[in-house]
C-alpha cells in the first residue's frame, strides 16, 4: 500500500445549479483509485455520507453495486434520479444504519461532513441542529459500530478527511476521527492524498481547508 499518492481533483459529472455553491464532492479519481485497489466487479460498495453520489456513480460505472445513505433529501433525490440502482440510495441518518435493509458490503468509502472544533452546528444533521465537537467525535463511534456489523469480515473501510485551518486555528480533525474509529475498527494507517493543481490560473484542484492534501484513513474489519 502506497502511503502518498497524487491525484487530480476534477469532477466530470455536471450537477444542477442549486448544488454548485456547496459543491463539496471528493474527486472521481479518488474513488476510482480505491475501487481498483480494494474491490472487484460485482462487489457491494457502501457510502454512508453519499453527498452528491460520487462514490455511487463511479461504483456503477466500474460495475460494482452501490449502496448509500444521505441525510439531505434534495441530494438524495438527485442521486436517485441519476442512479441505475435507484432503490440503493436511502434518505436517512448514518446514526441509524441498523434501521435500513443494507446487505453485507465488500467495501466502504466515504468523506464525512466536517466540523471545526469551535463550531456548534451538527454536521450529521446537515448543519440543521446544534451540537458540539465532542459529541460529533463520539458519534463516529456510534456510526462505525454499525458499519462494522454491515461490512463482511476482513473488508476495508476508507475515510477521506482533512485537518482544518481557520483564522489561524487548526482543528486536528483527521487525527481525532482516526482515534475514534480506531476504537471500533483496526486502523491500518493513513494514505496522504496530494492534490494536483489542474488549473494554475484559478487554483482549481487545490483541496481547501488551508491544505493542498487530505488523508484517506484505512481501517480493516477484523
Amino acid at each position: 500500500m502506497k502511503t502518498i499518492i497524487t491525484l487530480s481533483k476534477i469532477q466530470r459529472r455536471e450537477i444542477p445549479e442549486r448544488f454548485r455553491r456547496d459543491d463539496n464532492r471528493f474527486s472521481e479519481t479518488l474513488v476510482e483509485h480505491f475501487l481498483e485497489e480494494y474491490t472487484r466487479k460485482g462487489d457491494i460498495v457502501l457510502d454512508i455520507f453519499a453527498g452528491l453520489g460520487t462514490t455511487l456513480f463511479v461504483a456503477e460505472d466500474m460495475e460494482r453495486i452501490p449502496y448509500g445513505i444521505e441525510y439531505d433529501e434534495q441530494r438524495c433525490n438527485y442521486i436517485r434520479e441519476n442512479l441505475e440502482h435507484k432503490e440503493n440510495i436511502l434518505h436517512g441518518d448514518a446514526l441509524k444504519l441498523f434501521e435500513y435493509n443494507i446487505p453485507k458490503c465488500d467495501f466502504c468509502l466515504t468523506s464525512p461532513p466536517y466540523m471545526p472544533k469551535d463550531d456548534i452546528e451538527n454536521p450529521f444533521t446537515a448543519y440543521s441542529t446544534q451540537g458540539s465537537y465532542k459529541q460529533y467525535l463520539q458519534d463516529y463511534g456510534k456510526i462505525y459500530k454499525q458499519v462494522k456489523q454491515i461490512m463482511k469480515p476482513g473488508t476495508t473501510i476508507v475515510v477521506e478527511v482533512s485537518n482544518l485551518k481557520n483564522h489561524g486555528e487548526v482543528t486536528t480533525l483527521a487525527w481525532d476521527v482516526s482515534k475514534e474509529i480506531s476504537k471500533v475498527l483496526h486502523f491500518e494507517g493513513e494514505i496522504v492524498i496530494k492534490w494536483e493543481n489542474v488549473n494554475t490560473e484559478t487554483n482549481d484542484g487545490i483541496y481547501g481547508y488551508g491544505y493542498d492534501h487530505s488523508y484517506c484513513l484505512v481501517f480493516r474489519n477484523k
